[in-house]
C-alpha cells in the first residue's frame, strides 16, 4: 500500500474508536505511511496518539478517501464538517451502521462518490468480513481502493444493491453476537452435564473456533462437514435430532433472529 493513491493523496479517518483503530492498525502494518493519514477524533486514545498520524490537524485539500467511522448518533455533527470535500474526487467510505447513501449525498452533494460498508467485530483481529456497495458516482477503481483498505481487517464482498445491507446487518454485522451466545449456551449445557465451568467454557470456545476454521478451510460445504462427523445412531445424531427439529430447532430460531435484526436495521434507517 506504500505507493497507492491513498498513500500519495492522503486518507482521512473520521472517528477512531474500536473499528477505526482496528483498520488503522491494519493499514500501518501493511505499510501505509503514518504521515499519509489524518485522524479526526475528539477523544484520541493513548495508542492513537503514539502512531505518528496527523491528529486533529488541518486536512489535505484533496484526500483520496475519507473513511467515516463515527457512531451513528454522532453522524449529524461530524459529517457536515466534511462538506467542503464533497462533489469532488474524494471518495467517502462509511462503516457507520444505519446511515444510508442518500443521507451522505444530501449532506455532501450528489456528485460525491460514496461507498457504504458493513464490517463486523472480528475485524479487530483481522478476521472480519465487510460487505460494500457504492453509489453511481463510485467507479470500479473507487471500489477497488475501498476493497484494499477493508481487506486490512478481513475479507470483503460486494453487494448488488443497498437494500441488501439490512440482511447483511442481520447475518454478519450482528452475527458475531449470536455466535458468542452459542458459546455461552454450549458451555452452560456442558456444566449441566457435570463439567466444571472453566473446563466447559474452554471446550465450547475451542469447539466453535475450530469448527469455524474448518468450515472456512474445507472444500466441502458445511452440510457435508456435518454429515462427515455424524455416525448413524451415534451421539452426534442424537444431538442433531434436537438441534435440527423443524418446529423448534436452530434453523427456525436463526431465521427469526436474522429477520428481527434486519427489520430493526430497516427501522433505524427510517428514523
Amino acid at each position: 500500500m506504500k505507493d497507492s493513491e491513498v498513500a500519495q493523496r492522503g486518507l482521512v479517518l473520521l472517528g477512531c474508536g474500536k473499528m477505526g483503530s482496528a483498520m488503522l492498525a491494519g493499514w500501518l502494518a501493511d505499510g501505509m505511511p503514518a504521515t499519509s493519514v489524518w485522524v479526526i477524533d475528539p477523544k484520541p486514545s493513548v495508542w492513537l496518539q503514539a502512531q505518528g498520524v496527523h491528529l486533529n490537524a488541518e486536512l489535505p485539500a484533496d484526500p483520496a478517501i475519507v473513511l467515516v467511522a463515527v457512531k451513528p448518533q454522532m453522524m449529524g455533527d461530524a459529517l457536515p464538517s466534511m462538506r467542503a470535500l464533497g462533489n469532488g474526487s474524494t471518495v467517502f467510505l462509511s462503516v457507520a451502521a444505519g446511515t444510508s447513501i442518500a443521507t451522505f449525498s444530501a449532506t455532501l452533494g450528489a456528485e460525491t462518490p460514496i461507498i457504504r460498508a458493513m464490517p463486523n467485530t472480528p475485524a479487530a483481529i483481522g478476521k472480519g468480513i465487510t460487505a460494500l456497495i457504492g453509489n453511481d458516482r463510485a467507479t470500479d477503481a473507487h471500489l477497488d481502493m475501498a476493497d484494499a483498505l477493508l481487506r486490512a481487517v478481513g475479507e470483503t464482498v460486494r453487494l448488488d444493491s443497498e437494500s441488501q445491507m439490512d440482511a447483511v446487518t442481520g447475518v454478519s454485522g450482528s452475527g458475531p453476537a449470536y455466535v458468542f451466545h452459542m458459546i455461552e449456551a454450549l458451555a452452560a449445557a456442558g456444566e449441566a452435564e457435570g463439567l466444571a465451568p472453566d473446563l466447559s467454557m474452554k471446550l465450547a470456545k475451542a469447539t466453535v473456533a475450530g469448527a469455524g476454521a474448518l468450515a472456512m478451510a474445507a472444500d466441502e460445504t458445511p452440510a457435508q462437514l456435518r454429515v462427515n462427523v455424524t455416525s448413524p445412531n451415534g451421539t452426534t445424531q442424537a444431538g442433531l435430532e434436537v438441534l435440527m427439529d423443524d418446529a423448534k430447532g436452530l434453523k427456525k430460531i436463526m431465521k427469526e433472529t436474522v429477520k428481527a435484526a434486519a427489520d430493526r436495521s430497516r427501522e433505524l434507517a427510517r428514523d
